[in-house]
């Protein structure tokens, strides 16, 4: 297995990655890359992107209803809910507090 390939830098600082390493580490194009730089030269290793979950009211107000402790704190969060503009009945969620 080779460890060291020779590559050349291109226009506008564009560096190809010899297939065998983009095979072998599973890199495609559009893939994103850490480039760290040391004294001892140039880093480069995978990027991992993963997407941010944005929740809706309805999924906020789930997380509030569901995740309550007590009867008061179930309480508090219908309130809350209701505070969204949301009706807490309507919401699908889990609960041993319901009334």
């Amino acid at each position: 297995m080779q460890t060291t390939f020779v590559g050349k830098i291109g226009k506008r600082g564009a560096f190809v990655i010899p297939a065998e390493l983009r095979s072998r580490f599973s890199l495609k194009e559009g893939d994103l890359m850490i480039t760290e730089a040391s004294d001892e030269g140039l880093f480069l290793k995978p990027a991992v992107a993963l997407p941010v979950e944005t929740y809706s009211p309805e999924r906020k107000a789930a997380f509030l209803l569901s995740n309550s402790i007590s009867t008061e704190d179930y309480e508090e969060a219908k309130q809350a809910v209701v505070m969204m503009g949301l009706n807490p009945a309507e919401i699908e969620h889990y609960s041993p507090f319901k009334s």
